[in-house]
């Protein structure tokens, strides 16, 4: 009989946590979800961008298309101007979005850029009230919400890293978090 019991009470306890685990989180907290993700795309870019030697900052796969530091400074150009262009944040002083993706190929430089780009697009979305998650906005022409807005901004990111993925295995470069 304890024995029975037991295993009911075991069961019992790891169905709750299951439960618990696949409960989805309320509306409020879209931003600490979008914050989770900001941070494994920032370590994955941060990663790559540190990865790639200098020399094949200026590999392209093809004319016209962008360069393997086009492509970094387009990530911190987009989180340095999305946030403003979006969601009404103060853009970094100084910043140009005009021309930034070609505005350097200095490995350091862009590496800086890419952490800093990152620091300022999780500080944009920790100021977004969480009370807005549902309010409608404009983004490039589309209506959408506030929590629409963060997971468009996150799914451009993400394109981007596996874009980014496929620029250093084309050059010999295995992503540090796959070794």
């Amino acid at each position: 009989m304890h024995r029975v019991f037991t295993r009911a009470a075991t069961l019992l306890a790891v169905v709750s946590l299951v439960g618990l685990a696949a409960a989805p989180l309320a509306a409020g907290d879209y931003r600490e979800e979008a914050l989770n993700r900001i941070g494994t795309l920032e370590k994955k870019f941060v990663g790559l961008s540190e990865a790639v030697p200098a020399e094949k900052y200026t590999w392209r796969p093809a004319d016209g298309v962008r360069s393997v530091s086009e492509l970094f400074l387009h990530v911190a150009g987009a989180n340095f101007g999305l946030p403003s262009r979006v969601f009404g944040m103060p853009a970094p002083d100084g910043f140009q979005g005009q021309g930034y993706d070609k505005s350097t190929t200095d490995k350091a430089v862009i590496v800086k850029a890419v952490k800093e780009s990152f620091a300022y697009f999780r500080a944009s979305i920790e100021k977004l009230p969480v009370a807005d998650a549902d309010k409608t906005l404009k983004m490039f022409g589309q209506e959408t919400s506030t929590r629409g807005a963060v997971v468009g901004l996150l799914e451009h990111l993400s394109e981007h890293l596996g874009q980014s993925i496929a620029y250093a295995r084309v050059n010999g470069v295995t992503p540090p978090w796959s070794e």
